[in-house]
Parts: C-alpha cells; sequence; structure tokens
C-alpha cells in the first residue's frame, strides 16, 4: 500500500486508445489499484493532459472529470514546497528534466510516493533525483 504518483502521459495514453502508451498506462494503473493506497496526479499534470480534450471542448473535458472521479484519482496541489524542490530539481538536472516533469517528480518526493509512474524514459534515475521509490518508466 501507498502512494502511486502518475505522469500527464500515463493520464493521457489511458484516455487514448491508438497512443503508443495505451497498453502500459492501463497495466500501470491496474497495478496501482491492485497495490491499494491512492492513485494521484499533480495538478500540473492534469493540466497537461487537458490540452487536448480542452481543444475539443466541454464535454471531452467534462469526460476526463468524470473518469477521474470514477478512478478515483486524487489531483495534488502545486503548494510553495512542491515548487521549490522543482526547481531545485530543474537547475540540477537541465534539458533532462523539464519545469512540468520536475513537478511530477517533486510531487512524488514531498508526498513521499511508494511508486512514480511516467511514459518518459528520458528521465534521470530515480538515485538522481533524489527519489526514494519506485520509479516506472514505460
Amino acid at each position: 500500500m501507498g502512494l502511486t504518483i502518475i505522469d500527464a502521459g500515463i493520464l493521457i495514453g489511458f484516455l487514448d486508445e491508438s497512443d503508443a502508451h495505451h497498453l502500459g498506462a492501463k497495466k500501470e494503473l491496474a497495478n496501482a489499484r491492485l497495490r491499494g493506497g491512492q492513485i494521484a496526479v499533480p495538478a500540473s499534470a492534469l493540466a497537461e493532459a487537458l490540452v487536448s480534450p480542452a481543444r475539443n471542448g466541454e464535454s471531452a473535458v467534462g469526460a476526463i472529470r468524470e473518469f477521474i472521479e470514477r478512478l478515483p484519482l486524487v489531483v495534488v496541489e502545486l503548494d510553495t514546497e512542491i515548487a521549490v524542490v522543482a526547481a531545485r530539481l530543474r537547475a540540477r538536472h537541465g534539458p533532462k528534466l523539464k519545469l512540468p516533469d520536475s513537478l511530477v517528480v517533486a510531487t512524488a518526493i514531498q508526498r513521499e510516493a511508494s511508486v512514480l509512474v511516467t511514459t518518459d524514459r528520458g528521465w534521470p534515475t530515480q538515485h538522481k533525483l533524489g527519489y526514494q521509490g519506485d520509479l516506472i518508466a514505460l
């Protein structure tokens, strides 16, 4: 049991059957449910995942919001501590870790998540990030 943090790519992949990460995202969300505990997405990653649905209108955004409630998926708000950790990560890792990704990792660190799931294989290792949990990159 514990907290699983997902990044935008996992949410996007899960919701879009044509996405290259669809099957992996489905599998990892199912695994997270089996582990128990909460599944969460940083608010910044949720915003990233909502860009394409927002282009398709309010009904598409509403469908995503409904999915989040049904899963249930906790949305973690950005606070000062997460912002500070994200800034430090971005400063340390430069182009290997963009700010949106830094916010996801910082959320996992600050919330002491046991698992962090991403579709980005280009991130530094969890050791280099200072993340103590399991990092799963699809």
